[in-house]
């Protein structure tokens, strides 16, 4: 199977070594991924890497982090949406050239990466993994090697030849570069390592932790290089309309991050909001799903005078239960991640507020949770239109008959039957004009494929979105 990710990645210029730094940036974006981690540094005259499964603070020992030097380097965080824990997928990759070693870290899903790999196959390419990530470096430098060992040429030409969402950073030697897609699916910022250097980094929660000072987000198609003096920006080959991926700002980046000039916190309060007026309902309490639902639940509050309360207690020592990969985890990491808090539930008509619903499986344990605990009424309340087509970019969203909200339904059909499969009272979901005016973009420049919008780039019998005027 193909191995795509969704993933975290953070690259450091410094004049001081930056193992560290990577690690705790690595740290910050650990909801980003779980199954493994990795750091890559530049130091005398190769780069050094050092790899493991599992969270960053178990992938690597104290001694490793410290002994990693090197005052340049690259780090990632996995979070895999398909294929297994294979060791050979954990980033970031290492490939020797005739411009030495290039390490590459990636955010994201290569559309045409089969395509792709079956023709290098066909001119006598072999792989080491089943990564699109390798097609992708492998590529760089082949077409380095074109370019007179020409990075920054490299990368242009790799951009012509790659379909989908990638935020990248790479070691080309003793070089630095960072590449978002043209469209900016996947989200990408650079911030000034004062006084020591600059960061770039998927979220900015992960310059926050290092201190640095924000500088702004790496531009769509742009290709970015680390300097001792500044970021050199070689060429931005935009498309006429971005597409920012909605899943960012409803689930999958952390709350205190600012994604492309919006506050992911202030998008999740503005979507409880959207959800108040759009779906009312006679409750007493309201209770977020820790911690994704929280801001949503606050805004739902607000607008609707229903107190919020926390109905739910998180277990912090167990992993973010979306990630997982097999249904029968997720339902025993369920058991042991919430437990319900009776003295906020019992007798209650309680408003239950979360990011998203994707299968159902999570929803219809903690509705079951809440009622066992003495809920009079449980209604459901989602921050995201039904999600409803498979992500093709990066989120592990990838088959129809794994949505619990079907297509070519009316709105108040799918939320009647999702009602039923999960035992709620009632469900509502935020619309998706809601979603757009509460996250504060044009619909032409985000990505909307998976609630049935199209999508941005081409996909296999899939339809393209259609712009407005366009």
């Amino acid at each position: 199977m193909q191995a795509s990710e969704s993933c975290g990645i953070i690259g450091i210029f410094s004049s001081r070594q930056c193992s560290i730094d990577i690690f705790y940036g690595l740290r910050a974006l650990q909801h980003r991924g779980q199954e493994s981690a990795g750091i890559a540094t530049f130091h005398e005259d190769s780069v050094h890497r050092i790899l493991g499964p599992g969270l960053v603070h178990n992938a690597f020992t104290r001694d490793q982090v410290r002994n990693l030097n090197g005052a340049r380097g690259i780090g990632h965080v996995r979070y895999p949406t398909t294929g297994g824990a294979d060791p050979r997928n954990i980033q970031p990759l290492v490939v020797s050239s005739l411009a030495g070693d290039v390490a590459l870290a990636h955010n994201g899903d290569i559309v045409n990466s089969s395509d792709l790999r079956n023709e290098l196959h066909g001119k006598g390419w072999s792989f080491l993994s089943r990564s699109d990530s390798e097609i992708i470096v492998r590529i760089i430098i082949h077409e380095m090697s074109r370019s007179n060992g020409d990075p920054v040429l490299g990368i242009q030409k790799a951009m012509d030849r790659l379909v989908g969402s990638y935020a990248l950073v790479m070691l080309v030697g003793d070089r630095v570069f960072t590449v978002r897609d043209p469209h900016g699916i996947k989200p990408l910022c650079l911030g000034q390592l004062s006084p020591f250097g600059l960061v770039v980094a998927s979220e900015s929660c992960a310059l926050d932790v290092l201190g640095a000072r924000f500088l702004r987000d790496v531009a769509p198609g742009e290709v970015l290089e680390l300097t001792a003096e500044r970021a050199v920006s070689h060429s931005v080959r935009a498309s006429p309309n971005t597409a920012h991926c909605m899943f960012e700002y409803v689930y999958f980046s952390r709350p205190d991050s600012v994604l492309d000039g919006r506050s992911v916190y202030k998008a999740r309060t503005e979507m409880g909001r959207a959800l108040a007026r759009e779906f009312p309902v006679e409750a007493d309490v309201v209770v977020p799903v820790p911690d994704s639902g929280r801001a949503h639940a606050l805004g739902f509050s607000e607008v609707s005078g229903i107190p919020m309360r926390e109905g739910l207690i998180k277990n912090r020592y167990v992993h973010r239960t979306f990630i997982m990969g097999e249904s029968e985890k997720r339902k025993r990491a369920m058991s042991l991640k919430l437990t319900p808090n009776r003295a906020v539930i019992q007798g209650k008509r309680v408003v239950l507020l979360d990011d998203s619903i994707v299968r159902g499986t999570t929803m219809g344990q903690i509705v079951q949770m809440l009622r066992k605990a003495g809920a009079m009424e449980v209604h459901v309340r989602i921050g995201s239109p039904p999600i409803l087509s498979p992500c093709y970019y990066g989120i592990d969203m990838k088959t129809r008959d794994q949505f619990i909200a079907k297509p070519n339904q009316k709105r108040e059909a799918i939320c009647a039957k999702v009602a039923k499969s999960i035992n709620a009272n009632t469900v509502g979901y935020v619309t998706v004009e809601g979603l757009v005016r509460a996250i504060g973009k044009s619909e032409d420049d985000m990505c909307l494929g998976c609630l049935a919008r199209g999508y941005p780039t081409s996909v296999p019998k899939e339809r393209t979105r259609k712009l407005r005027g366009k």
